[in-house]
């Protein structure tokens, strides 16, 4: 047994994370689950072979008393309202990327943490977990291809989910960039513009623009593009190169036997994301509850780190809409968050 947990949503995300919860991580116990659809949340439990109550409401499981910890997989939009009830009655919360969709709700979300006078937030940028990204985070603290200048991402999804616009592609898909460059270079970001190649034929401009071109630039002067084509067709395909004074270094595909045959030679490419990262989810999540269960905050991205991924996407959607370079603008960090 291990601290009590209630999940809040459970869609596509949240039912895997429901499985990973009940079956993988240690040191956990889901004794309540709540989503909007009626019905859902209870077959997710019949699948996993789980006991837990069923909450319609939310608010509900926040004041069960036997939750200790909530998580959020709930629609991006009640990120930041779930978050703040369940800090306000001081509850352990993880919440999925983002934070919240805006800058001015994750504020909401630091100021209701700062109350509780301790850390108690961890945001699922999943990304930090993953053993290619920990390499290359290690290869740029040793200092071991100079300072970095250049950074070129491609994140290429098989095709969307329903209802996912032209500024989904930011705050839902772009954000993992944005986050995980941000903490691999250690620097934040002083502006963003985004541009609109050839529209695909693939799905019609009215729905959503795709593909997009991502390119912001930091403190330090990186200057970093990002392609984000969120119906490319092949599969789901993540890269980053990062160039340096010395070298580049370049984040490894996942590993795929590789085949010859009829006079070809070939790999695999997958095609969905919770294969690509499904090791780094459970290291995640293992992380977080062990220091929890350990007495300790947690260590991985907080709250703070949320707000500097909202106000970038905030610039890169004004950007969307203006056509113009964007300044990403925010407010100072609290000492809380030091």
């Amino acid at each position: 047994m291990g601290l009590k947990i209630g999940v809040v949503g459970i869609g596509a995300i949240g039912s895997d994370h429901l499985r990973r919860l009940a079956h993988v991580i240690a040191g956990v116990d889901v004794v309540a689950v709540c989503d909007i659809v009626p019905g859902r949340a209870q077959a997710a439990l019949d699948q996993f072979k789980i006991e837990a109550k069923d909450y319609s409401d939310y608010h509900d499981l926040v004041a069960d008393p036997e939750v200790e910890v909530v998580v959020i997989t709930a629609s991006n939009e009640a990120h930041a309202d779930v978050a703040v009830a369940a800090l306000e009655a001081n509850k352990f919360v993880f919440v999925e990327k983002p934070l919240a969709i805006s800058a001015a709700d994750c504020k909401r979300v630091m100021d209701a943490e700062m109350k509780t006078g301790k850390k108690m937030l961890q945001v699922g940028f999943m990304r930090r977990y993953d053993d290619g990204y920990k390499q290359m985070k290690k290869i740029l603290d040793n200092n071991e291809i100079g300072a970095p200048l250049m950074i070129h991402c491609r994140h290429y999804n098989l095709d969307t989910v329903p209802g996912y616009k032209t500024e989904n592609a930011i705050y839902e898909t772009l954000i993992h960039e944005i986050d995980v460059l941000h903490w691999l270079i250690d620097d934040e970001y002083t502006d963003v513009k985004v541009y609109f190649p050839r529209q695909t034929s693939n799905v019609p401009a009215e729905q959503v623009r795709d593909p997009q071109v991502v390119v912001m630039e930091t403190n330090k002067g990186v200057n970093i593009v990002v392609e984000v084509f969120t119906n490319c067709q092949y599969g789901y395909d993540i890269h980053c190169d990062i160039t340096g004074e010395e070298g580049m270094i370049e984040l490894p595909s996942p590993p795929s036997v590789a085949m010859r045959k009829n006079a070809k030679y070939s790999t695999d490419i997958l095609t969905l994301w919770k294969e690509r990262f499904e090791a780094a989810y459970d290291v995640e999540f293992q992380d977080f509850f062990d220091h929890l269960n350990d007495g300790k905050d947690p260590v991985g991205p907080d709250t703070w780190d949320g707000y500097l991924a909202a106000i970038t996407s905030d610039a890169a959607v004004k950007s969307q809409r203006s056509g113009n370079t964007e300044k990403v603008v925010g407010v100072d960090k609290p000492a809380f968050y030091n």
